[in-house]
C-alpha cells in the first residue's frame, strides 16, 4: 500500500467514533440447516454496541481481544450463529428433537491481501469456532472450520458498502450429527437410520450491502446461498434440497456515540 493510501486509511479510521450505542431491527428468513427444504423466520429488535479500540474490538469486523494486528494480518475472535426452528417441527425431522439456536465463537486469522486500507480490499479468513446451543451454553455441539475469501468495501457517509464472500464450511462428527444423524429409534419408512460423518458441510456464497441514509440511520441487507453438493452427509435422509437461500434486511439507528475518535 502506498504512503498516501496508508495516510488516507488512518485518517478515515480516526474519523470514526471510539464507541457507538444503538438499536437494530430487521427480518431474517434462513434455511433451517444446510440441506433443509424449510426456512426458519424471525423478526428481531436488538441493541448493539460498537467499540473500536486498538486491542478490544466489537464492530462489523469481529469482536474480542485482537492478539495480533499488522497492515496485512490480524488475529482475533470470530462469531457466527443460526436461528432455531422454534416450536415448529420440520417435516424432515418429525418426531426428532428441535434444532435450537446455535452460537459459534473462536479464534479467527484474517489476511488483508491488498492491504487493510485498500478501498476494495481482498480478505482471506480462517475461523475455527466451537458450536453451542444458545439456551444451553454447556451443551457443546461440535467444532466448525470455515475458510473464506472475499472482497469488501465499508460504507461511509452517503456511500454504499458491500461484501461478497465465498466459503467452505467444515464440521467434526459431532456437528455433522447435530444436523444429519438419525438414531435407530427415530427411523421411519422414509427416514432410515443414519450415522453422520465429519467433513464438508456446505459451500457458501454470500453478500451484504449497507448504506447510511442519515448520519445515524443505516440500511443493511444480506443474502447467502448454501450448497451441500459433494458434502460429507449428502446421503443423509435429512438432506432434502441441494441448495438453499437465506436473506435478511434491517435498519440500525445510532443512539449515542463518543466524541473521541477510534484508536485504530
Amino acid at each position: 500500500m502506498s504512503q498516501a493510501r496508508a495516510e488516507e486509511a488512518a485518517k478515515a479510521a480516526h474519523e470514526l467514533p471510539l464507541w457507538e450505542l444503538g438499536v437494530a431491527a430487521g427480518g431474517v428468513s434462513q434455511q433451517a440447516y444446510p440441506g433443509a427444504d424449510e426456512q426458519a423466520r424471525r423478526g428481531l429488535v436488538l441493541p448493539y454496541v460498537v467499540y473500536r479500540g486498538k486491542v478490544l474490538r466489537a464492530d462489523d469486523g469481529g469482536a474480542g481481544l485482537r492478539a495480533v494486528r499488522t497492515d496485512g494480518f490480524e488475529l482475533d475472535v470470530s462469531f457466527a450463529g443460526s436461528l432455531s426452528t422454534g416450536s415448529r417441527s420440520l417435516r424432515a425431522r418429525e418426531g426428532m428433537a428441535h434444532l435450537g439456536t446455535l452460537v459459534e465463537f473462536g479464534p479467527a486469522a484474517r489476511w488483508f491481501l491488498n492491504g487493510r486500507g485498500a478501498r476494495d480490499r481482498l480478505v482471506a479468513e480462517l475461523p475455527l469456532r466451537g458450536v453451542f446451543e444458545a439456551s444451553r451454553p454447556d451443551h457443546h455441539r461440535g467444532m466448525s472450520l470455515e475458510p473464506e475469501l472475499g472482497i469488501e468495501r465499508r460504507s461511509g457517509a452517503g456511500e454504499l458498502g458491500y461484501a461478497v464472500r465465498v466459503a467452505a464450511l467444515f464440521g467434526d462428527r459431532r456437528l455433522g450429527s447435530t444436523y444429519y444423524a438419525v438414531a435407530p429409534g427415530e427411523a421411519l419408512p422414509d427416514r432410515p437410520a443414519y450415522a453422520a460423518h465429519g467433513g464438508l458441510i456446505a459451500w457458501r456464497l454470500s453478500g451484504t450491502l449497507a448504506r447510511h441514509l442519515t448520519p445515524d440511520l443505516r440500511l443493511f441487507g444480506f443474502g447467502r446461498l448454501d450448497s451441500v453438493a459433494g458434502a460429507a452427509n449428502r446421503d443423509s435422509p435429512l438432506v432434502r434440497r441441494t441448495t438453499g437461500v437465506s436473506v435478511g434486511i434491517g435498519l440500525a439507528y445510532t443512539l449515542k456515540r463518543s466524541q473521541a475518535g477510534a484508536n485504530d
